[in-house]
């Protein structure tokens, strides 16, 4: 008598195979994605921080080279002009001082200007002083006088002077200027004619003349 034997069912075997396809799916997954993080790791210097050097104050020769010297490179990226420190001079820094960043770092720097900023000056006649003081502080005019002109408008801004010149709107100048605002101060008022005056005295002590 033969012994019969059971075959594994067909649906079973299917299953098995499936579960050992996505059980290998996800071990080379999982070693893709460490060789991965390792890779990124390496190529991003992951771990490899170093602190920014305050170089604020400094010439920015001086700056540069200090700069150089830890491995960071700069990058001069604005001036602003600044009469209480030395022209040239390191007034702002990007990444500021203290960060951690990576190592080579570019080193954005401010500097004072070795010459002042230059403004174009606005539309200022036709208006009141005080609407011609603001408009040119708002271009970063700060040393302003005021003149009265004799005009036919009394109050009225005329015109401007700087440096002694008459000076019209849109010309460029220094933003540390003396701009002198010209404002009417209403028509002259004519002088009487001495000589009729005398003529006609004259006339009249004649006419008394016996």
């Amino acid at each position: 008598m033969t012994k019969k034997i059971n075959k594994p069912a067909k649906g079973s075997s299917f299953w098995r195979k499936l579960l050992i396809n996505l059980c290998c799916m996800l071990a080379v997954g999982f070693v893709i994605g460490w060789i991965a993080l390792i890779w990124l790791d390496v190529w991003t210097d992951h771990g490899s921080e170093v602190t920014t050097p305050s170089v604020k104050g400094m010439p920015y020769s001086v700056a540069a080279a200090t700069l150089a010297s830890q491995g960071f490179g700069c990058e001069l990226i604005d001036s602003v002009y600044d009469t209480t420190r030395p022209p040239g001079t390191v007034t702002e820094q990007s990444p500021k001082e203290g960060s951690m960043v990576k190592t080579g770092r570019e080193i954005y720097l401010t500097i004072t200007a070795f010459n002042p900023k230059m403004v174009s000056l606005p539309k200022v006649t036709d208006v009141s002083e005080r609407q011609a003081r603001a408009m040119l502080a708002g271009v970063g005019i700060k040393s302003i006088s005021t003149v009265s002109v004799p005009s036919d408008y009394k109050d009225l801004v005329v015109g401007l002077r700087v440096d002694g010149s008459r000076v019209s709107a849109g010309t460029r100048v220094p933003v540390t200027s003396h701009v002198v605002i010209e404002v009417g101060s209403g028509p002259v008022a004519a002088e009487p004619d001495t000589m009729a005056i005398d003529a006609s005295a004259a006339v009249s002590d004649e006419s008394y003349d016996f």
